[in-house]
């Protein structure tokens, strides 16, 4: 593994430097407030949360290669490591817990050191967006809760969803009015400016108001609480006593600690390089954790982890780089040398609102919104993983999660992507048959398309497929394993069975266009004896030749598969293609499309636009039910436009016989089927909009009149202009 340092920092753009610079400042404020809580939580003096803020947060800085993610102080590990010191009956805050919790953090640092030697950074690979967003939206809200208490001027709370909502409830009778109205104000402005003003540093607005409110309004008359004093000075570096601790228990304490470390910063991290382009190197990470906790235990700290809400914060304020962190780390060192006087100021309420607001814009409920809308399934591996870490901690939370991603994964594949394939007339390629009408089965043959590998929980998907389409006609089952990788033993077993079921009911069975590989699984796994019998052909044409089919193939229902020239093969091939795109939803599209043509008209008054869409490049067929369906609209248009009925009746008239006759002089062979579906368009008007479709016959009769009356006189003028001209020797016409 090679190491760099300062990474994100290298060809440094200088148009970052206001931003990274501000932004880190924010999370050294931000970090006064949430680090000295947690450092409690772990059971440590409050001020050992700012050591915490500095050098373990400026070596993240130099070896992370996440351009924005912030280390520190933070919930999980802390909880942890406060409830091991309870486990071994060791008192919070006391010289045992400053002695017994480097040690811990020496350990967790030697197994994150582990875990990047070994690569176990690959597991996040396995683990889905969906999971992502419920592990990010569940550490989260579990903050929040912690937090909560606070702006009812009580403690912050601590452990899963039932101990949180029971804390909660046991702050109410304690309630103060003023804390609360204060947090809730904080907060209410917080969010508002996040619409109005995103990029205005409110927090710092608040910060300092809440310090003017301190020092010259008595709110500790009021209840509301402020941040304890801090002693100024920087921590004392020394190496924690190992024997502090009995080794199994540090083993085991430790351990768990680091898997937790590993699991929510990479994960966090990943979401937001996924959220915002770019990637990070996941062992790299490891190793940047490891060095963070490695400067924490040597000065006296507990165990680190990446922050979501000091990053959130940072992401508000348009972090670009590392340079925040370092900047955060720094100004640390110098608060704690100078200016430590200052956090004893701070209104606790609007420091939690501050906090609150970051972690609710780094929750992703918009992503459950959108997966209810397009995957349940998804969703639900969401709230698995959202659910799990709220009930039952953050590890467990991902457990859920993985559990979930993977069963979805395993239900996936064995519902994979199938279809059965045809030809469409005068072409060779092989579609699926509900893609188009005009794609036809091959005359006694099933040729069946299946897109995934084939093992355990899914052949039986393809022997029930095909068993169910064979009829008495079927001569012949193709199978195209294009998508198939690789099988297993019990996918071998019964597609050896299938094979011989076939022959039995004298049924070729045919396994093509899959890749070399393939054929020496089959080998291995039992079915060399179908390759050696010709049942494994390179192509489905292969097979089909086998069989004596030759092109043109005959094809279901005697329909017509002459040769066709290649420029009428790819015109008939588009003709429908907005159909292709929408499926069954096309009439629904086109309407849809009409719909914001017709808003645009309402703006631009431009009718012309009208009679093209906004589907650019459409084909005949397409473009007639276009205008088909624009005649419907024809009250609609007029209305809007201003324009003439009748003009604007003939204009579409005009424009589809154009259509027409594009498609009999470029392509006659599709002439009389485009004639045929125009009666079909016309008796849908006609039934939908009878009042447009008098309009429309009133029009071509008209222009049916004219036509004629343009031929009779057109032949009189061209007579008498023959009559008007001589060859000269040249043999060019002039005119006289």
């Amino acid at each position: 593994m090679k190491i760099q340092l300062a990474q994100t920092l290298r060809d440094y753009d200088k148009k970052n430097l206001p931003k990274d610079m501000f932004a880190g400042l924010i999370i050294m404020a931000v970090s006064i407030p949430i680090s000295m809580g947690y450092a409690q939580i772990a059971g440590l003096p409050a001020v050992y949360g700012l050591y915490g803020s500095v050098f373990p947060i400026l070596l993240f800085a130099l070896f992370s290669t996440s351009p924005q993610f912030i280390f520190g102080v933070d919930a999980a590990p802390a909880a942890l490591v406060g409830s091991a010191l309870l486990g071994m009956g060791i008192e919070s805050g006391s010289a045992e817990a400053m002695s017994v919790v480097p040690v811990l953090t020496f350990w967790v640092a030697v197994w994150l050191l582990v875990f990047s030697l070994l690569g176990a950074g690959k597991l996040v690979n396995y683990i889905s967006a969906p999971v992502m967003g419920g592990f990010i939206t569940g550490i989260c809200t579990t903050i929040i809760l912690m937090q909560a208490p606070k702006l009812l001027g009580g403690s912050a709370g601590t452990g899963e969803l039932p101990e949180l909502l029971l804390h909660l409830w046991e702050s109410l009778p304690g309630l103060n009015v003023p804390s609360l109205l204060l947090g809730l104000l904080a907060l209410c402005i917080l969010l508002l400016s996040k619409k109005i003003m995103p990029k205005f540093p409110m927090a710092v607005v608040l910060m300092a108001l809440g310090v003017l409110l301190s020092k010259y309004l008595p709110l500790q008359t009021w209840g509301i609480a402020t941040l304890s004093a801090v002693e100024p000075g920087m921590p004392e570096w020394s190496l924690p006593d190992l024997s502090a601790v009995p080794f199994v228990d540090a083993m085991t304490i430790s351990l768990s600690v680091a898997v937790v470390i590993m699991a929510e910063t990479l994960l966090a991290e990943n979401s937001f390089a996924g959220k915002n382009g770019y990637r990070i190197d996941d062992n790299r990470e490891i190793f940047a954790f490891f060095m963070g906790n490695s400067v924490a235990a040597l000065t006296g700290c507990c165990p680190m982890n990446g922050s979501v809400s000091r990053t959130a914060m940072g992401e508000q304020y348009q972090a670009k780089t590392q340079l925040t962190g370092i900047v955060a780390g720094l100004s640390m060192i110098v608060l704690l040398l100078c200016g430590t006087g200052f956090i004893g100021y701070l209104p606790v309420p609007i420091l939690t609102a501050i906090v609150i607001s970051a972690l609710l814009g780094a929750t992703e409920f918009d992503l459950a919104a959108r997966l209810w809308e397009v995957s349940r399934t998804e969703f639900f591996i969401f709230v698995g993983a959202f659910v799990g870490v709220l009930l039952l901690g953050t590890i467990n939370g991902v457990l859920i999660g993985m559990i979930l991603s993977f069963s979805e994964m395993i239900i996936r594949t064995s519902k994979p992507a199938r279809c059965f394939l045809g030809i469409q007339p005068g072409h060779k390629h092989f579609r699926d048959l509900t893609e188009s009408d005009q794609i036809h089965a091959v005359s006694g043959v099933l040729i069946y398309r299946f897109s995934s590998n084939l093992f355990f929980a899914n052949i039986a998907v393809l022997e029930q497929d095909i068993t169910d389409h064979i009829t008495p006609e079927t001569r012949a089952v193709i199978l195209d394993a294009s998508g198939v990788g690789s099988l297993d033993i019990t996918a071998a077993d019964r597609l050896g069975i299938l094979y011989h079921k076939l022959k039995e009911e004298n049924i070729r069975f045919y396994m093509t266009e899959h890749i070399a590989g393939v054929n020496d699984q089959l080998r291995k796994l039992g079915l060399g004896y179908m390759i050696e019998e010709g049942a494994v052909r390179r192509t489905i044409h292969i097979a089909l030749k086998d069989m004596g089919y030759q092109r043109p193939y005959p094809l279901e229902g005697g329909v017509d598969n002459e040769e066709r020239s290649a420029s009428r093969k790819r015109a008939d091939n588009r003709v429908q293609e907005f159909v292709w795109a929408f499926g069954k939803e096309s009439e629904e599209q086109i309407e849809k499309q009409i719909a914001l043509q017709i808003e645009q008209l309402k703006q631009t008054g431009d009718v012309e636009e009208l009679l093209h869409g906004r589907w650019s490049h459409m084909e005949a067929l397409d473009e007639d039910e276009w205008l088909e369906h624009l005649e419907e609209h024809l009250k609609e248009i007029v209305n809007i436009s201003g324009k003439d009925e009748e003009t604007l009746a003939a204009r579409l008239e005009t424009h589809r016989q154009e259509v027409h006759d594009r498609i009999a002089l470029e392509h006659p062979e599709l002439a009389e089927r485009f004639k045929e579906r125009r009666h079909l368009l016309d008796d849908h008007l006609k039934e939908r909009r009878p009042e447009v479709y008098e309009v429309v016959v009133r029009m071509r009769q008209k222009k049916e009149q004219e036509k004629e009356i343009g031929e009779k006189y057109g032949r009189s003028s061209s007579n008498t202009e023959k009559r008007g001209r001589k060859k000269p020797e040249g043999g060019r016409t002039l005119d006289l």
